[in-house]
Order: structure tokens, then C-alpha cells, then sequence
């Protein structure tokens, strides 16, 4: 059923079940989801929205004062995208990958990104058997559902370019022989803010997969009190099984979701808007490079996936705008002179959605 255009809230954050904005968390403001109480047993669920709610609260016995970024990694898996992780170092970047796979019953692996890894040590590689004369084929750590990418711009252009086709493509072709990955399929990246020498960034063929770019702030003051007193309570981060963290979720769930959010058909208006806001970080002289058509489609599918996390049946502008940031500011690129200055992305991000005309 078609609704208005603008309906719903006018705030950043317009769900009305608390879904907290990524593109709050990412301030470091404080986050508008309350942490579950920790229970002996797992309700059951009624339906893949509910298994949403219930996978995001479950990962809140472990995760806390990430709210927002949860909700990202949440709305990514249910569209097939990919995240880029941005923050300092001990943020629960790496913890709330582990939790989310580990609350969805989805297997997890971590590969920990150096100047010296091969693509072989991702993908797989043919071995020779003697026994046999023959080669057999082992695969890599990217066999898997969720793979963590730690510090991926620690590793040379060759090695990152070597996910590309798992990324797109979600297979990996080895001598010529494609091997289909499992689904789903999602490539959680990390990388530091703060440290650059010997680094390799990331280029922008690559970026322009990730759904997401969700930057990782610090905890507010009353979050930061709550990890310690969970710590000091016997919250071991190393053995989530032993802190309550249980699977509430599985792939039937997720597939379900995904249904449900493809089946979403968004208002041309909305549409139009989308391509307004896109059009404008090509036109506008801070960039230097400004978000591509499948920036676009991104910006759709992420939106789609917000409005359905937050119990609507239509995206609204009030969407696309909450998840706007997340899904463009690593698509754009800040012309220097203007970084020299103390611009930044994000700013030039915010002067774009506040001058595009939102339509009611």
C-alpha cells in the first residue's frame, strides 16, 4: 500500500522500537537502545523481524554502548552488503562481529591483515598430494559466513584486491575454476583511524563495495561504567558461551528477511530523492570525487533494510537520511586543500542532505 512521502518522524532516528542511527553512534553520542537484561532461556520468535530484534538485543550482553553500529551490521547482513569498521583500537569492533555471527548460528572467521599475507592465505590454494600425484584444493578462511577483515589496510593492494571477487561475486576463482562461497556471505573490515605508516589504504574500487562505513566511537561515561562493572562481574569476551550469549537466529531467518525487505517497492519520489542527494556529492566543489550510481542502489537496498528494521512497509525520506552518511561518506572524496582546513566527509555530507529539497 502506498503511503505519504513524508511520513514518519522528522528525527534521525525515526523508528519507533529505538533502532539506533549509525550515523549517531558514530559521534559518540549516546545511544538510544537500553541493554537487555541477561535471561536463562531464549523466547522463541514469531518472525524474522523478531529474530532481528532478538539477535541485536542478544549481542547487547556483550556489546555495550555500540548500539548503532550493531543496528549497521544488522541491516547490512539482511541486504548482503559488507561494512568497513573504523575506530581505535579496543571499541568492540572485532567483538561485535563475533557476536552477531555468533547470536545467527553463522560461522566466523578472522584473519588478521599483514604486510606479508598472500591472497593464497585468504582464498585457498591447490596442494600436491604425493601419495596420489594429485592436487587438492584447501580452501581459505573466506569459505566462510562471516569473515573479518582485521586491519585490512595493513596488507598490500594485491592481497585486498584479492576479496574483491568474493565480495561481488560471492565465489572465488582459482585457476580458473569458480567455487561458490557459502551464503550468506559478509566481509566485516576493521582499520585505525590513527595510524598510517605502513598502511596501504584501501582504493576506491574496493570501497565502493562496502554497504557500510560505520566509524566506531568511544562509549558515553555511563556505558563505559557499565563495560567495567560487566567486566567485574565475570564477562569473559573470549568465551562468549560462558557470558549468556546464546543463538537466537538462524539462516532460514535472515533468508526471510531478505525476502521481505526485496519485496519493499519504494515510492519514484523517494527514488528521485535518492538520486537528488547522489547527483549532489558530484556537483557540489568540496568533492573531489563524489558517490557512483551503485552508491546509489546502495543507498536504496540500506534504506529499505532501516525502514524494515524499524517496522514500516514504505521507506520514507526520514530513512533514507538517517542512514545516509553510513552508506555514502566512503564513496566521497574531500578535495585536500579542504582537509587541510579541518573539513571533513561527514560535514560536507551534512550541507548536501540539509539543501537537497526533501519531498513531502
Amino acid at each position: 500500500m502506498a503511503a505519504p512521502v513524508g511520513a514518519g518522524s522528522a528525527s534521525p532516528n525515526p523508528s519507533p522500537d529505538g533502532w539506533s542511527d549509525p550515523s549517531v553512534a558514530a559521534t559518540g553520542a549516546p545511544a538510544e537502545v537500553h541493554q537487555a537484561e541477561p535471561v536463562a532461556a531464549v523466547a522463541p520468535v514469531s518472525g524474522p523481524r523478531d529474530a532481528a530484534l532478538a539477535v541485536r538485543s542478544e549481542v547487547g550482553k556483550v556489546v555495550i554502548g555500540q548500539e548503532g553500529v550493531v543496528s549497521g551490521l544488522i541491516a547490512a547482513l539482511l541486504v548482503g552488503g559488507h561494512v568497513l569498521l573504523e575506530g581505535v583500537p579496543g571499541v568492540a569492533k572485532t567483538l561485535a562481529a563475533k557476536a552477531l555471527a555468533s547470536a545467527m548460528d553463522l560461522e566466523f572467521r578472522r584473519v588478521q591483515f599483514t604486510p606479508d599475507l598472500m591472497p593464497s592465505d585468504v582464498m585457498g590454494q591447490n596442494i600436491f598430494q604425493s601419495g596420489q600425484g594429485t592436487f587438492e584444493f584447501r580452501k581459505g578462511p573466506v569459505f566462510t559466513n562471516f569473515l573479518l577483515a582485521d586491519e585490512i589496510n595493513r596488507t598490500p593492494p594485491k592481497t585486498q584486491a584479492a576479496l574483491l571477487e568474493a565480495m561481488e561475486e560471492r565465489q572465488v576463482t582459482i585457476e580458473g575454476h569458480a567455487m561458490a562461497l557459502p551464503r550468506p556471505f559478509i566481509v566485516i573490515a576493521t582499520q585505525n583511524p590513527i595510524e598510517y605508516e605502513g598502511t596501504y589504504p584501501l582504493p576506491e574500487a574496493q570501497l565502493d563495495r562496502f554497504l557500510f562505513k560505520l566509524t566506531v566511537g568511544y562509549p558515553s561515561a555511563e556505558q563505559e561504567l557499565d563495560i567495567v562493572a560487566a567486566h567485574d562481574a565475570g564477562l569473559n569476551t573470549h568465551d562468549l558461551a560462558s557470558s549468556g550469549l546464546q543463538a537466537v537466529a538462524n539462516g532460514d531467518d535472515l533468508m526471510a528477511g531478505r525476502a521481505e525487505i526485496e519485496a519493499q517497492r519504494v515510492d519514484p519520489r523517494v527514488q528521485q530523492y535518492i538520486v537528488n542527494l547522489v547527483r549532489a556529492t558530484r556537483d557540489i566543489p568540496s568533492f573531489s570525487l563524489g558517490v557512483s550510481p551503485r552508491g546509489a542502489t546502495m543507498l536504496l537496498r540500506a534504506a529499505k533494510a532501516w525502514a524494515w528494521l524499524s517496522g514500516r512497509g514504505f521507506v520514507t525520506p526520514d530513512e533514507v537520511k538517517a542512514i545516509a552518511k553510513p552508506a555514502l561518506r566512503h564513496r566521497c572524496q574531500l578535495r585536500p586543500e579542504l582537509a587541510l582546513e579541518g573539513a571533513t566527509v561527514d560535514g560536507v555530507l551534512d550541507s548536501v542532505l540539509a539543501a537537497v529539497p526533501v519531498p513531502r
